[in-house]
């Protein structure tokens, strides 16, 4: 099963202000003031990490409702570190069900879950990037 997502963004005088936008919600991207923006939003790699942290939320919440287990609240920290010289970047994705009183087995097949996660899986996959120029409207 494929999935699809057009984002689209633009940029103006604002330094780097990046007004990103799909057909229902808009958000902004900053980079920090250390790289010259004024921090108004979160930098493309925060946003790379909280893809991941949202997915695996969202693939947790859904099978845990699917499964009636009573977790009221699932929280995800994810490290992203990038060493382009080297081509490698790591995730270091934590989860954490506080004082659910989850049994091994249970926890264990969450953790299961959460690598199932389709945004993990992607990351894990082979990536293509396919650019080219194209007036937008």
């Amino acid at each position: 099963m494929g999935y699809a997502v057009k984002v689209k963004g633009s940029i103006g005088f604002d330094k780097f202000l990046t007004k990103l936008s799909t057909e229902k919600n808009t958000y902004y991207s900053d980079e920090p003031e250390s790289f010259g923006g004024d921090n108004r939003g979160f930098n493309p790699f925060e946003l790379l990490a909280s893809s991941l942290a949202a997915c695996t939320l969202a693939t947790l919440k859904s099978y845990i409702s699917h499964k009636n287990w009573d977790v009221p609240e699932i929280i995800v920290e994810v490290e992203f570190e990038n060493f382009p010289k080297e081509k490698n970047s790591i995730f270091k994705r934590y989860i954490d069900f506080k004082s659910t009183d989850l049994t091994e087995d249970q926890k264990s097949r969450l953790f299961q879950i959460a690598e199932r996660c389709p945004v993990h899986n992607l990351l894990v996959n082979k990536i293509e990037i396919v650019s080219e120029l194209k007036s937008l409207v």
